[in-house]
């Protein structure tokens, strides 16, 4: 959740290094994956901190506008479930949780779903920071993943995965190394080694 400009502004700068982007801006064409992360941005800010009624027509237009980019790209993503330096690798179905909370760098493919299980009272996953999902994976029912974990391709995880910096593969998703996602950017990192804190 976004509760200041401040806090916004770093949201947005973490995206953009998370996926690899040098400019400061997305491209008219090709950079519609950036753009749904930054509108899901806004949609958060203005909704947690431009609660005035004057702002509900401007709210209300980027709120549509996230909701056709997802339609477009394929992707249910609600605003506020993951923390700065998200990157989504691709355009393609990633259907997540609305009570779903993510950590700080996770990094998702396409064909993910993050959701709750059979009983629609539970709820959704709980993700660490530093986090790779792959292609295909689902991360099902209210478990908890720790940070610095790889979930593989196309992996069910139905069981909370406690210990930090493992990867997981399999359906149901075991453990087979030591070695969990350490190869990942982290865009939050970076920033406060320049002095941004995230407050």
């Amino acid at each position: 959740m976004i509760r200041s400009e401040e806090e916004y502004r770093f949201y947005l700068e973490a995206d953009r290094i998370a996926l690899g982007k040098r400019a400061h801006r997305p491209k008219f064409f090709g950079d519609e994956v950036w753009k749904f992360e930054r509108l899901m941005r806004t949609v958060d800010y203005n909704h947690h901190c431009r609660s005035a009624w004057w702002w509900a027509p401007y709210r209300a237009q980027v709120t549509a506008r996230f909701h056709l980019m997802g339609l477009l790209l394929k992707f249910t993503i609600p605003p506020g479930a993951f923390g700065p330096g998200l990157a989504l690798a691709n355009r393609g179905t990633i259907v997540v949780h609305p009570d779903t909370r993510g950590g700080e760098n996770c990094r998702i493919h396409i064909g993910v779903t993050i959701g709750a299980a059979l009983d629609l009272k539970e709820e959704g996953p709980r993700l660490g920071n530093n986090i790779y999902i792959g292609p295909g994976a689902a991360i099902v029912g209210g478990v908890t993943i720790a940070d610095d974990v790889a979930i593989g391709a196309k992996s069910v995880v139905i069981r909370s995965i406690t210990d930090p910096g493992v990867t997981v593969v399999g359906a149901p998703a075991r453990t087979i190394s030591r070695k969990g996602s350490d190869q990942m950017i982290r865009a939050t990192a970076i920033l406060r080694n320049q002095g941004r804190p995230h407050q």
